[in-house]
């Protein structure tokens, strides 16, 4: 089958070619409980530039190239190719999504819904994942579409929608009516949070971000303000919300946006990390003093990847896509680092 292959790391993202395409073994089921998808969409994320950075090298990669040569991507759509011979519920032609984690379903942490924490691998990440025709997943990971619902449409959901709507619940069962919440970065992972949390609460949103194509698919999306990250964006903040967000979910987590993010959260509120990329470096004394908390978002559990496609099929969330073919990859990548992706680039082989 055809993939784009990473082979090497690029710390300064200033290649021209960062994966090539190459004929690699078509994927097998080796146990009972397999499922091959065919790839109808695969999500092209910011971790996947990461990835190419050498970001993840410390986690999974420590050795510097045992892990490569890798197939990235880690959000797919597709349908049912062949099951194995312990699947039930599941033939050919079904169309599905995938969570992201394959995780050993005897975990203490899976057998308490926290898939994200479970031991097993990661395709795209640690593994081979879906830039391919084909994929090799788990039954266990398998979320049936509602039929109104297109894999390559809605392939980014796997991961980045996942996130976050994970995010996104935890922060909606603290927002009140009369609260404010800020989403910094409306790009990606953003614009699906907003609509995330319109979805679920009543809260006014505030977004913000450097790009006018992101502040606009985020008024697109239900924001209720919008504020132009410009240097003043902290300021603004302070003044539309009369002291400060109650919540700051940053889905940047990098160039400055922790402390701008932590500089706009008010006393007893909650700062989401779901972005990353740098230190947080924060005077303590304005955590005791304001009460402030510190909240970390991994990807979401296969129960939240259900409720959002429950969402997703009764309209009430939309994904912003730019569709790639799988040969065009090194575009999409170079795309998405140069931000001229509105939404997320999906591939299509």
């Amino acid at each position: 089958m055809k993939a784009q292959v990473l082979e090497s790391y690029d710390e300064s993202l200033s290649g021209d070619t960062w994966v090539t395409e190459q004929n690699v073994p078509d994927a097998t089921i080796s146990s009972g409980s397999d499922v091959i998808v065919k790839i109808g969409g695969a999500g092209v994320c910011r971790t996947d530039l990461h990835i190419i950075e050498g970001v993840w090298k410390p986690i999974f990669d420590p050795a510097g190239d045992a892990l490569l040569p890798l197939i990235m991507g880690h959000e797919n759509a597709g349908w049912v190719e062949e099951v194995g011979s312990e699947v039930q519920g599941l033939k050919k032609g079904d169309p599905v999504i995938v969570h992201p984690k394959i995780a050993n379903p005897f975990d203490i942490n899976v057998r308490r819904g926290h898939d994200m924490h479970g031991d097993g691998p990661f395709p795209g990440l640690d593994s081979d994942g879906g830039y391919a025709e084909y994929l090799t997943t788990h039954q266990r990971n398998i979320v049936a579409l509602p039929n109104n619902l297109e894999p390559k449409a809605v392939a980014a959901y796997a991961d980045a929608g996942l996130t976050a709507y994970h995010a996104s619940k935890k922060a909606a069962q603290q927002l009140l009516p009369g609260q404010y919440v800020v989403v910094i970065g409306a790009g990606g992972l953003g614009h699906i949070g907003i609509q995330c949390l319109k979805a679920m609460c009543a809260a006014e949103i505030i977004a913000v971000d450097t790009n006018d194509v992101s502040l606009e698919l985020a008024k697109e999306s239900g924001a209720d303000h919008l504020v132009k990250a410009d240097g003043s964006e902290v300021d603004q903040v302070i003044d539309l919300t009369s002291g400060g967000a109650q919540i700051v979910m940053d889905y940047v987590g990098e160039k400055g946006t922790t402390t701008k993010g932590l500089d706009m959260t008010r006393g007893m509120g909650s700062y989401f990390v779901v972005g990353y990329g740098e230190n947080v470096n924060y005077p303590t004394v304005n955590f005791v003093v304001g009460e402030k908390n510190i909240i970390g978002n991994l990807v979401g559990t296969w129960a939240d990847l259900n409720e959002l496609m429950s969402l997703a099929g009764r309209g009430l969330v939309n994904l912003a896509t730019k569709e790639y073919s799988l040969a065009d990859a090194n575009t999409a990548l170079h795309d998405l680092a140069a931000g001229k992706v509105k939404g997320r680039a999906i591939l299509i082989p």
